[in-house]
């Protein structure tokens, strides 16, 4: 900037000088010639340096915001959780009415030890992420990364405390009262009636405008809720040299097991478990050990028959009960042990002949 000064006083002095001959007849410039030359020029070099100047454009990870957003919730189930054990021996029922104390009194907690003190909850920890107050940031000044920035202020801490912590709880109770009071119904007063309509009508306002404000988020990247978006409180990587903390790779078991399980739900009703077993009955490696207890253990309960019938034509043995609920769930309903279909069953006696035979 000094040497741009000095370079351009020259010039000046050189233009303004008038022409002559000799180098010695040329009047010596005023002392504070340099001084002047510098305080004209300084604040169009200031515009300059600032019209240069522009923000540097960061994305942060949408799926980051969210996924920190619900690892708090998390967090705040599994520290009620604890706190539910511990009055587990007490009566029963009163921690259920005031459950909405203690779920403000565990978001308080969290407020405390972490966003008032200038650290970030502990999902947003985890997502490398920070609180950024973004009001500070039209401020021209030097950037580097992008992620510079003060946090909160101390309104904006006090103010996210009494929306997120207070509001909601607030509204909880408001909601739980006017409904053990029932304010909607209609024979209920005026009054009552007038307050209920007005309880719907903002909670449609607030669910319109916070829908309103998940478009945008999924457009920007900025503020995923209200309250961040009121308060210029903006999430911001913590460290730009800093991974992704959380693996995918429990996530992604999970979710394969979760979708073979439901697979399986949805498959199992449909399918018969009598003709699952005779088909791979051959693939079977106790093949020959089978065999000597055909005659002597039901193939459906796997026990030793009291009234022993048998399946008719393949004469294989069967509990009553066994095969008479079998054939009157099923109308072509198979032997399982051979496959064979039953058209008929006998009652079985040792020694003797049968002499029942019954039809289903």
């Amino acid at each position: 900037m000094v040497l741009e000064a000095l370079a351009a006083a020259s010039s000046i002095s050189s233009s303004t000088s008038p022409p002559s001959t000799s180098n010695s007849n040329l009047p010596p410039p005023p002392e504070d010639a340099w001084t002047l030359a510098s305080q004209r020029l300084l604040p169009r070099w200031k515009s300059l340096s600032h019209s240069h100047l522009s923000p540097i454009p960061i994305s942060i990870s949408k799926v980051n915001q969210v996924d920190a957003a619900r690892l708090d919730i998390e967090m705040s189930a599994m520290l009620k959780e604890q706190l539910v054990k511990v009055f587990a021996l007490m009566k029963p029922g009163m921690l259920f009415q005031y459950e909405a104390e203690l779920d403000a009194f565990l978001e308080f907690l969290i407020w405390r030890f972490s966003i008032w003190v200038d650290k970030p909850t502990p999902g947003i920890a985890l997502m490398n992420l920070r609180y950024r107050d973004e009001r500070s940031m039209e401020i021209p000044g030097k950037v580097r990364t992008g992620l510079e920035g003060p946090g909160l202020t101390v309104a904006q801490k006090i103010w996210y405390c009494v929306v997120s912590v207070g509001g909601q709880y607030i509204w909880t109770r408001l909601q739980s009262f006017s409904a053990f009071r029932r304010w909607g119904d209609s024979e209920q007063r005026s009054l009552a009636r007038r307050a209920w309509l007005l309880i719907q009508r903002i909670e449609g306002i607030y669910k319109a405008a916070a829908f309103g404000n998940l478009l945008i988020f999924l457009y920007t990247g900025r503020y995923r809720n209200l309250v961040e978006r009121v308060l210029r409180a903006r999430l911001v990587y913590g460290s730009p040299h800093m991974n992704r903390a959380v693996s995918f790779e429990y996530m992604n078991r999970q979710l394969v097991w979760n979708e073979f399980s439901e697979m399986l739900l949805l498959l199992l009703p449909l399918l018969n478990s009598s003709s699952v077993r005779n088909f791979l009955r051959p693939f079977s490696k106790e093949k020959s050990t089978s065999s000597a207890e055909d005659d002597s253990a039901c193939p459906i309960c796997l026990a030793s028959p009291t009234i022993a019938f048998l399946a008719l034509p393949c004469q294989h043995r069967y509990c009553y009960y066994c095969l008479r609920t079998r054939c009157m769930a099923t109308q072509s309903f198979r032997c399982s042990r051979c496959s064979e279909p039953v058209v008929a069953m006998q009652r079985h006696v040792e020694g003797t002949t049968t002499t029942t035979n019954l039809k289903r």
